[in-house]
């Protein structure tokens, strides 16, 4: 059954007129913990230290079934370097603040690291993705 997002789809779950969907960790995590739905699998290569009781995908009998969702920051090719380092130091900071940290393990993202927040290490890991003939 197609939704208009996350809100509409999970609703339907809780209240029982679905009985199943996929979505993000960070999405469902706090009505797993609740409670409120059961999470049968996550479709990542590791188990989430947000919900270390569910199982991956691969656990359950579908190894090829893989997901990740990311997010990044991209401005328009010919932004200045200057801007573009502005961004990122920005991107950095709050990537830094303790309860933003927190806040977002406790939902399950995969923060990278110090390192892997540059530029240059975002352009890397577009490429191979793009040259692996990943969907993105």
């Amino acid at each position: 059954m197609p939704y208009q997002g996350t809100g509409p789809a999970l609703n339907d779950l809780v209240g029982g007129q679905v009985d199943y969907m996929c979505d993000q960790i960070v999405n469902l995590t706090p009505q797993i913990q609740a409670g409120s739905i059961k999470a049968y699998g996550i479709a990542t290569e590791k188990r989430s230290p947000a919900l270390p009781d569910v199982p991956t995908t691969k656990e359950g009998g579908l190894p090829e079934f893989q997901v990740s969702a990311w997010n990044a920051m991209f401005a328009p090719k010919g932004t200045p370097g200057e801007i573009v380092t502005k961004l990122n130091a920005a991107l950095g900071k709050a990537l830094d603040d303790e309860s933003t940290r927190k806040r977002l393990l406790d939902l399950g993202a995969d923060l990278p690291d110090k390192a892997g927040r540059s530029p240059e290490a975002l352009q890397s890991w577009w490429r191979a993705r793009s040259s692996a003939g990943a969907r993105c």
